[in-house]
């Protein structure tokens, strides 16, 4: 009986932890309450080396939940590249050895959403290097043609908060972009602090925040794909992903920066209009 009063007083926690904001009901959150690896039933995971030139490799074992807070680990470790062919001119082939590992966990092919407000809080390290994120990807087409959504990216000093879609060359995106300094946020110790990043997302606009300041607005009358197709990737059920990336095209030099670092979320969640 105690422990279940244990588990019923836990549960009641959580709930009004996730209390819905006025006109919206929460669809589906991860609380990140069990220690442990991320619940199977909300997470799947990238493998290998994925996109952008990115240093690290991504695997499971970077992920964990521990202390209410999944955390994303990056860490400095050289082993051979399983993946690795001489002679390959394709970046994840060419290289013999791993150099960083990490994790990056989607809901994809489990949980999508179209429309509703998403939201996160989570603590990122902003050193040189880093580039964690938070940010969705369409369920149907290929990129960017499916459409993505940057809720919360970061690199080389700046917040970013992005919009992108189709254009007409194949795999070149149309962006809707916003960036922001960490000068512009506060004092030198916003870094160490956690803050809520959040979407407020409906069929005519995307509106992007942190801490309820307004970083963007997408009007989605504009993102029509280029591409003849006259789809608008916006419009669609999305999926979240949930990476701390190393270097690569955009993330900076990692090889002063001491290691591990850490992307640290202790929520997210989905909230959509009430229907009644």
């Amino acid at each position: 009986m105690a422990l279940a009063l244990v588990l019923l007083g836990a549960s009641e926690a959580a709930a009004q932890r996730a209390a819905a904001p006025p006109g919206y009901e929460l669809v589906w959150s991860d609380e990140f309450d069990r220690d442990g690896w991320p619940d199977p039933r909300n997470w799947t995971y990238e493998r290998g080396f994925v996109r952008n030139h990115e240093h690290q490799w991504y695997q499971a074992d970077n992920a964990i939940v521990t202390k209410g807070n999944l955390v994303i680990e990056a860490r400095r470790e050289s082993k051979p590249n399983p993946t690795f062919e001489q002679g390959s001119t394709d970046w994840r082939r060419s290289r013999e050895r791993i150099e960083y590992s990490s994790s990056s966990i989607s809901t994809r092919g489990i949980h999508s959403w179209r429309y509703g407000r998403f939201e996160m809080r989570a603590r990122i390290d902003v050193r040189p290097g880093m580039w964690p994120a938070f940010w969705t990807l369409g369920d149907v087409g290929r990129w960017p043609a499916n459409g993505e959504i940057d809720i919360m990216e970061y690199y080389r000093d700046s917040l970013l908060a992005n919009v992108a879609w189709g254009s007409t060359v194949p795999n070149k995106a149309v962006w809707d972009d916003s960036r922001k300094p960490l000068t512009a946020l506060g004092d030198a110790s916003w870094s160490s602090r956690f803050h809520v990043w959040r979407m407020d997302w409906d069929e005519n606009e995307i509106r992007l925040y942190v801490d309820d300041v307004l970083l963007n607005t997408t009007d989605l009358h504009t993102t029509i794909n280029a591409d003849g197709s006259e789809k608008n990737p916006l419009q669609q059920p999305h999926y979240i992903i949930l990476n701390l990336a190393i270097g690569g095209d955009n993330g900076g030099d990692p090889s002063a920066t001491k290691f591990p670092a850490r992307f640290e979320v202790d929520y997210v969640r989905v909230y959509q209009r009430s229907i009644r």
